[in-house]
């Protein structure tokens, strides 16, 4: 495995026909016969930034991350932020959606509540997090990547991985140099830094692209897969989580490489269906495809709440307005869901979901209201949140929406009342009408801001 500079940091090139190829990432010269030592540069650009790896021309999967990418975007935008530690996030009962690599160096992380964050970089710049913007950011990034390959499959708005097989007559250069010519683009196009991870397949990718950050590039080959993964942790793999990794701990399995040493029909028996992942994961084979387009598993919205509630005529238009937040996410995406989904975090950081499933698909914001009511009530027993979210999952095309329920006789006239507002709000902007059980003055009380989250079907 090398990362960007090859073998090392620092390098300087020496002529070996035996050596891997060496690409320069900056002016993409391929340099044939030489070898990285001490501290070289380019000796068509200078730049120091060259990589190195015996099957950098051949590697075909890519997996593209973008550095901390909402505060990169902020500072892109506010260039007075450039030095400073910056943090996108929901205030300060909310938590760290991104950090950048300053506030890093300060121990701030994503997903850490945000007073944690405050207490360990108490300089922080702290900025709400603009999804609109950050989303027209994303789709250029992602248009970017689609004019190498159409085999794109996104995992997040800012990250995705890529299929470049067969692309070398297409662009004339081996997927390592297409790679460095498209994050270059990225860069000077959108101002946003970007890290290649390369691979022979997608968890490998998924591997290197987070060894080398930011503006990294580092591959993994077939030849070595065995004993890089050897002495990582076992936390490597994708989908062991807390509650596994306590698990295997307590069995003694501490890194890959004590995965490595059992059967794959022992960890299953042990470990259940995800043993097979384990056993195959550990020995670097992943035969998963990259899927273009993947269909969107479920669309949510949530809010963190400024103070703990507990009330329900308090949560009500809360739950109203995500409910109209989400119905407009749906209405865009063309897309309707089954099965409706209410979610609360506790005081005490405790997550409780609870769902329901429709008698048939839905998109309407009353139709989820009605749903998420229903569940909501069942758990305002006192108990203080600090954390609502509404969403759908088991999700269908539009078409089939909403038809006429003989059970509701007053749906159909809900669903004319919604589709009127609607038209008002595309005509005029989506202030100009709104329902009495939303009336913002109830939500800015509280002090909440909604995040849209969209989750993904691809296994990553």
């Amino acid at each position: 495995m090398t990362g960007q500079h090859g073998c090392d940091r620092t390098a300087t090139v020496t002529e070996h026909s035996s050596d891997p190829p060496v690409l320069c990432r900056d002016c993409f010269t391929w340099l044939a016969g030489m070898a990285l030592h001490g501290d070289a540069r380019c000796p068509k650009c200078g730049s120091p930034r060259m990589m190195s790896h015996p099957e950098l021309r051949t590697l075909p999967i890519a997996h593209i991350d973008c550095d901390a990418f909402y505060a990169t975007v902020e500072k892109r935008d506010n260039p007075e932020l450039r030095s400073k530690p910056v943090i996108v996030g929901g205030g300060r009962r909310g938590v760290v959606s991104a950090a950048c690599y300053v506030a890093r160096t300060y121990g701030v992380r994503s997903a850490m509540p945000m007073f944690k964050a405050l207490a360990a970089c108490p300089g922080a710049v702290v900025i709400k997090p603009d999804m609109q913007k950050y989303s027209r950011v994303g789709k250029q990034i992602r248009e970017l990547m689609l004019s190498v390959t159409p085999m794109v499959e996104p995992i997040s708005i800012d990250e995705a991985f890529l299929d470049l097989s067969g692309t070398d007559r297409l662009h004339h250069a081996p997927p390592a140099e297409t790679l460095c010519r498209l994050v270059a683009r990225i860069e000077a196009e959108t101002g946003v830094t970007a890290s290649i991870g390369l691979s022979y397949n997608k968890f490998l990718a998924k591997v290197a692209s987070d060894l080398d950050k930011p503006r990294g590039f580092a591959a993994i080959g077939e030849k070595e897969a065995l004993s890089f993964l050897k002495n990582r942790p076992v936390t490597t793999i994708w989908g062991v989580g807390k509650a596994l990794h306590e698990k295997l701990r307590s069995d003694g399995v501490e890194t890959v490489g004590h995965l490595q040493g059992m059967e794959e029909a022992a960890l299953i028996r042990r470990y259940g269906s995800i043993g097979t992942r384990l056993a195959r994961f550990s020995h670097g084979r992943d035969d998963r495809k990259i899927e273009p387009r993947s269909p969107a598993k479920s669309v949510s919205c949530e809010t963190t709440f400024a103070d703990d509630i507990s009330e329900l005529g308090v949560l009500d238009p809360i739950l109203w307005r995500l409910c109209e937040e989400l119905s407009g996410r749906l209405k865009t995406k063309a897309l309707s869901g089954r099965t409706i989904v209410l979610k609360l975090k506790t005081s005490d950081f405790k997550s409780i979901t609870r769902q329901l499933h429709h008698h048939g698909s839905t998109q309407m914001a009353d139709t989820l209201y009605r749903a998420g009511r229903h569940l909501l009530e069942r758990e305002t027993d006192g108990r203080r949140f600090r954390l609502m979210g509404i969403g759908v999952s088991d999700l269908a095309a539009p078409d089939g929406a909403d038809l006429p329920d003989l059970a509701d006789p007053g749906m159909e006239h809900r669903r004319k009342v919604e589709h009127a507002m609607d038209a008002v709000r595309a005509k005029l902007g989506t202030k100009a009408i709104e329902k009495g059980r939303g009336f913002r003055k109830a939500i800015e009380k509280q002090g909440v801001s909604a995040r849209v989250s969209e989750e993904n079907d691809s296994d990553h």
